[in-house]
């Protein structure tokens, strides 16, 4: 990795790239979000994020693990209750989210504008 240039970040199998790979899911950097303020189980994440699928925050919540950003807890008890809690990892990451997300409070309507203004149809 020495020797790489600012440029070089985005460039295949580069930890730019991988930073990308990993929120630029739709779900991922909600999912991270909504474990921030501590361990979840898989009902309260669908209730707490909305709009989300069990087989989507199962998947989802799959591939933060294998990435070593949540942790999956089973406990030994009947019925069997998991919950999910970020990794010292994953919640290094919610400080970015939250940049994002206050981006978008401050730039939303400009995005939303940008928008309305290029599919309106033009006049020949």
């Amino acid at each position: 990795m020495s020797g790489m240039g600012p440029g070089d970040l985005f460039l295949a199998d580069c930890p730019g790239r991988l930073a990308f790979d990993l929120i630029s899911d739709k779900w991922s950097a909600i999912v991270l979000y909504g474990l921030s303020e501590g361990p979840l189980r898989h009902g309260e994440l669908i209730e707490l994020i909305g709009g989300i699928s069990r087989k989507v925050l199962t998947q989802t919540l799959r591939r933060l693990e294998m990435h070593g950003l949540v942790r999956r807890h089973a406990y030994a008890e009947a019925p069997p209750r998991v919950e999910y809690e970020l990794t010292p990892l994953g919640a290094t990451l919610i400080g970015p989210i939250h940049t994002l997300t206050e981006w978008a409070r401050a730039n939303g309507d400009a995005v939303l504008d940008a928008l309305d203004a290029n599919s309106e149809p033009t006049s020949r």
